[in-house]
């Protein structure tokens, strides 16, 4: 699979960022020039669709695509995807916003990105870390990826991390017509797909740091959606694997897709 990509789209999902948006596309364009930039505003009241449209009118490699209204991080990533295989890209990243995600790092999610479909860029795999985080948000992380790790049968350590890089062409086998999740179960969802259809899935340590202005769009409706839709995906997949194993079919579900993590 080795390959060069020559075409990469970080995607970044705004609402409400104003404040962190230039900082971080500044950063993302000085650690990576090659790449292209497209922020995905749902039509923010505080004006960071304005602020998305000045960045581009500066640099033409930045594009902006505006959204009638807050629909969600899941939706604007699948907009987002959409816009990237319409416009020939080989592969897109997922990045925050809010700084949490160092663009100082995707070097090193591009690079891993050369033999995988998926790099996933993990605070729970050796070489990650978070910082400035209260132990209570850490014990969380960790406790729903440990669930999420058991209940689905996968091996992935940071499935609900959101600084990602998919190729294109694995987004295509992905049937994401069928993908109505939302914010860590998005992450979650689409991590799930890729291992099912056989993708190659790479970790990568990154270090994740708590934004340091705006609010966290993080609720306990959030929580509660990935709990039960990853209840109900473990629940539906068992009962597949019992259903294989009495009629002898030979196909383990969930087994498909390789996995690996990379440390420093």
């Amino acid at each position: 699979m080795s390959s060069t990509l020559e075409r990469v789209l970080v995607l970044i999902p705004t609402y409400n960022e104003k404040d962190s948006l230039p900082g971080v596309v500044t950063r993302v364009r000085a650690a990576q020039p090659q790449v292209d930039v497209l922020v995905l505003d749902d039509n923010s009241p505080d004006g960071t669709g304005d602020v998305a449209d000045a960045l581009s009118a500066e640099d033409e490699q930045v594009h902006v695509l505006h959204r009638p209204g807050k629909q969600g991080l899941g939706p604007a990533y699948l907009a987002g995807f959409a816009w990237a295989t319409e416009h020939g890209y080989d592969a897109v990243v997922e990045m925050d916003a809010d700084g949490s995600h160092l663009p100082e790092q995707l070097d090193s999610l591009l690079l891993a990105a050369r033999d995988a479909d998926l790099v996933i860029g993990s605070r729970w795999v050796p070489g990650g870390a978070t910082h400035n985080w209260p132990w209570t948000r850490n014990l969380l992380s960790r406790g729903a990826n440990i669930y999420t790790r058991t209940a689905l049968g996968i091996p992935v350590r940071d499935a609900t991390a959101g600084y990602r890089v998919y190729r294109t062409s694995a987004l295509r086998t992905m049937d994401l017509d069928g993908v109505a999740s939302q914010g860590y179960c998005f992450q979650v969802d689409l991590t799930l797909r890729a291992v099912d259809r056989g993708l190659r899935v790479v970790e990568v340590p990154i270090d994740f740091v708590e934004r340091e202005v705006g609010t966290s769009k993080m609720d306990g409706s959030i929580v509660r959606e990935a709990l039960a839709s990853v209840t109900l995906w473990g629940l539906r997949r068992r009962g597949l694997q019992a259903g294989s194993a009495v009629g002898r079919l030979g196909r383990r579900v969930g087994s498909g897709g390789t996995w690996h993590q990379l440390t420093d």
